[in-house]
C-alpha cells in the first residue's frame, strides 16, 4: 500500500470572512439548548489562545522546509490568525450574554503553559495532536448536520468556516512534525507522538468539560441530571466524541497521516452553507 502522503494538488486557500457583526446572539444561540450551547462555547474559548499557540510552534520549524511545505505553512498561518479573530469576536458575544469565562481562560492557559520551557519540539508535538483533534471535529460538524441543526445562522456559518479551513490545512502540523524529525528513529517518533496524544487527550477532554459544567453552573443547571445531559450529548445523540473515537485512535497506527482519508469534498459542502449566510440576501420584490 502507497503511503498516504498531503495530496500534490491541494491548495490551503485562506478565507478572510467575518461573521455576527452588527447582530446580537442568543444566550442559548443552538436550538434554544442550554447544553448544547455550552457545548461549543466552551470549545470556542479554547481556540483564540489555541490557534496562536499552534502558529508559534509551527513557525519555529518553517525554515529549511520544502518550498510545497513551506508554502503551506504559511497560508496555514493566515487561516489560523483569522480564526483567533473570528472566534474572539464570538466570544465577546459569549461575554456579552453575561457569562464569566475567566475560569475557563485560566484552563487554557494552564493547558499551553505544560510545554512551556521545554524544546520548541514538545510544543511541535502537542500541535500536531490537536491539529488532528480539530480536524477530526470539523469532519464530524459537517459531514452531520445534526450538529449545528437550530443553530443561529451566523453562529453556524462561522463554524462551518472555521471547519472547512480545519479539513484543508488539517496535515500541515504533521507533515512539518515529519521534517522536524525526520532523523528520529521511527519507534522514537511514534512514542514521543502517541505519549503527547494521550496526555492531550485528557487535558482536552477534563478542560472541555470543566468548561461546559462551568458555563451550565452559570445557567443554574448542575447536578447529576445535567451531568447525564452533557454526557448524552457527547456520546449518545448527536454523539461528537462517540463519532470521533475511531478517527482518534487512527493516530496511533503504524503509517497514519492525516490524509489517509481525503475528505476535501466536505470543504465545498461547508462553503456552500456559509456563504449563503454571509452574501447579502436579495431583495424581496
Amino acid at each position: 500500500m502507497a503511503k498516504a502522503t498531503t495530496p500534490d494538488d491541494l491548495v490551503i486557500t485562506p478565507r478572510d470572512r467575518r461573521f455576527g457583526r452588527g447582530t446580537r446572539m442568543g444566550r442559548w444561540w443552538l436550538n434554544d439548548d442550554p447544553v448544547a450551547t455550552a457545548f461549543y462555547n466552551a470549545l470556542s474559548m479554547t481556540f483564540p489562545k489555541g490557534e496562536g499557540y499552534f502558529v508559534d510552534s509551527v513557525r519555529k520549524f518553517r525554515d529549511g522546509t520544502p518550498p510545497k511545505l513551506t508554502a503551506e505553512i504559511n497560508a496555514f498561518i493566515k487561516q489560523e490568525v483569522m480564526h483567533t479573530r473570528e472566534h474572539v469576536a464570538f466570544n465577546r458575544h459569549v461575554v456579552d450574554q453575561g457569562y464569566d469565562v475567566r475560569r475557563l481562560d485560566r484552563d487554557v492557559d494552564d493547558a499551553l503553559a505544560l510545554t512551556k520551557g521545554r524544546p520548541p519540539i514538545a510544543s511541535l508535538a502537542a500541535t500536531t495532536a490537536l491539529e488532528h483533534f480539530t480536524a477530526m471535529l470539523a469532519h464530524e460538524l459537517i459531514a452531520n448536520p445534526r450538529h449545528l441543526a437550530g443553530g443561529e445562522e451566523q453562529a453556524k456559518a462561522l463554524w462551518l468556516w472555521h471547519a472547512a479551513e480545519e479539513i484543508e490545512h488539517k496535515g500541515v502540523a504533521y507533515d512539518t512534525w515529519l521534517h522536524a524529525t525526520r532523523d528520529w528513529p521511527r519507534f522514537t517518533r511514534w512514542r514521543i507522538k502517541s505519549l503527547v496524544m494521550l496526555i492531550t487527550t485528557w487535558r482536552f477532554f477534563t478542560g472541555r468539560t470543566r468548561g461546559m459544567l462551568e458555563l451550565l453552573r452559570q445557567d443554574g443547571l448542575q447536578g447529576p441530571r445535567i451531568w447525564a445531559r452533557l454526557f448524552w450529548y457527547a456520546f449518545g445523540n448527536p454523539g461528537m466524541a462517540r463519532k470521533v473515537a475511531g478517527v482518534w485512535a487512527a493516530y496511533f497506527l503504524p503509517g497514519f497521516h492525516p490524509w489517509k482519508h481525503d475528505d476535501r469534498a466536505l470543504i465545498a459542502l461547508a462553503e456552500s452553507d456559509y456563504e449563503a449566510a454571509v452574501l447579502p440576501r436579495p431583495a424581496r420584490v
